[in-house]
């Protein structure tokens, strides 16, 4: 398959350079990096004002799922503590307790230089919070109307049978870092259509919803919702539990820039050139 570019040699190597991601897609992507992060950020300051998760209605306070708070002990002074369903951790210094001003140890779940817009601002919290969790909505619908459009989600997204067929071998390069050169880069492996595919329909619109079925207002909406999943604070906790694992895939995700061309990969989703090179072999078969 050949690829529209522009031919350049570089390093005694012959290669070419693509538009890999259309303007829509980019401009897209990076309002999605800023909403999530602030999203996070937002999201674990309203988390502090009551750092622990239950499961079902009620918030039996006797038995969290998890738990974030400080402990003051004789001989060590204040210790942060997190418990995680009936299990104790010592988490000093990040989780439960950690540095305010003037470097001194406060009770706080997550520490403030994780939380926006201050370290102890619920009411600023919740407004960044929901304003960005709505841009975050639109910029979600607009991607894929945009995908269904140009046939995005059909041409790059959907697995084939063949992608299927080739998992095994995908997870095996993937774990020993071995990743496609050439034209092969241009594609994604079936990894990353079905993480992808995944991250788009089932896990953000399940964080969306579990977020809205966390206000009292939407209850004549989504009262179903909360049925199903046994009460509002089953809710919070789905929708903290979430936002982790999408944490865990934005790590991933970085991880695999950096390792497959860090400078390479942010230019194509900032110009939307992509630079491919070929070994010398592959001279003849370039135009």
């Amino acid at each position: 398959m050949r690829l529209p570019g522009l031919p350049f040699r570089h390093h005694g190597g012959h290669g070419y350079t693509v538009r890999r991601h259309s303007v829509p897609v980019r401009i897209m992507h990076w309002i999605n990096v800023l909403c999530l992060g602030v999203l996070l950020l937002s999201g674990l300051q309203i988390f502090n004002a009551h750092p622990a998760l239950y499961w079902g209605e009620a918030s039996h306070f006797d038995s969290p799922l998890l738990a974030m708070g400080a402990r003051y002990a004789p001989k060590d002074g204040l210790r942060g503590i997190t418990r995680i369903a009936g299990h104790e951790f010592d988490t000093t210094g990040f989780l439960g307790a950690s540095a305010g001003a003037g470097g001194r140890l406060e009770p706080r779940g997550f520490p403030s230089w994780l939380t926006l817009p201050g370290p102890r601002w619920l009411a600023m919290g919740r407004r960044w919070h929901f304003f960005f969790a709505w841009l975050f909505v639109i910029n979600g619908l607009a991607y894929l109307a945009y995908a269904a459009y140009s046939r995005h989600l059909v041409r790059d997204l959907m697995p084939t049978r063949a992608d299927l067929r080739a998992i095994g071998r995908s997870i095996v390069d993937h774990a020993l870092l071995r990743h496609a050169r050439g034209a092969e880069a241009m594609r994604y492996n079936v990894l990353q259509k079905l993480a992808y595919l995944g991250v788009v329909f089932v896990l953000l619109p399940l964080m969306v919803l579990m977020g809205l079925a966390l206000s009292p207002r939407m209850d004549s909406v989504l009262g179903w919702l909360l049925a199903l999943v046994d009460g509002r604070q089953s809710a919070r906790t789905l929708h903290f539990l979430i936002a982790m694992v999408l944490v865990a895939f934005t790590l991933v995700h970085v991880f695999e820039v950096i390792v497959t061309g860090p400078w390479n990969n942010l230019r194509s989703m900032i110009t939307g050139r992509y630079r491919i090179e070929e070994p010398e072999e592959n001279d003849n078969a370039r135009p």
